[in-house]
């Protein structure tokens, strides 16, 4: 899996994977252009989307209702170091679901990916590559 992040200009970033392009900014304040979500905001879309996926993917199995199902997902920025924290995530799910299915939809959201991965925590390397100066 790979995505790659290209730099526009000022605080603007073009981030493709796949056939796929979406862009990156900064709010007006921060020197932005305010034409993309933010880092921290595609982090809780990334973990949104997930959730929904795995919701709609209960609803569908058990061929209930999914049409109506949102999610919202929030976090609190936290300092030394900087981050986010408290995330909290809540769905919408369709009237009249009974309580074994409402159960049903949490237990296929704590599958999603992108919770898991931030309940246990990645290794992350960092490599920084620069062309050589030809003499």
């Amino acid at each position: 899996m790979e995505v790659v992040v290209e730099h526009l200009g000022a605080v603007q970033f073009e981030i493709k994977a796949r056939q796929h392009a979406i862009a990156s900014d900064q709010p007006t304040e921060n020197g932005g252009f305010d034409e993309g979500m933010t880092p921290p905001e595609l982090l809780l879309a990334s973990l949104g989307s997930c959730a929904a996926f795995y919701a709609a993917a209960y609803l569908r199995k058990y061929k209930l209702a999914e049409v109506g199902t949102k999610v919202r997902v929030t976090a609190e920025k936290r300092k030394d170091p900087a981050r986010l924290d408290d995330f909290h995530i809540s769905i919408d799910v369709p009237a009249g679901l009974d309580p074994k299915h409402i159960e049903g939809v949490e237990r296929a959201v704590h599958q999603c990916l992108i919770h898991n991965t931030l309940l246990h925590p990645p290794t992350i390397a960092i490599e920084i590559h620069s062309p050589s100066l030809a003499h």
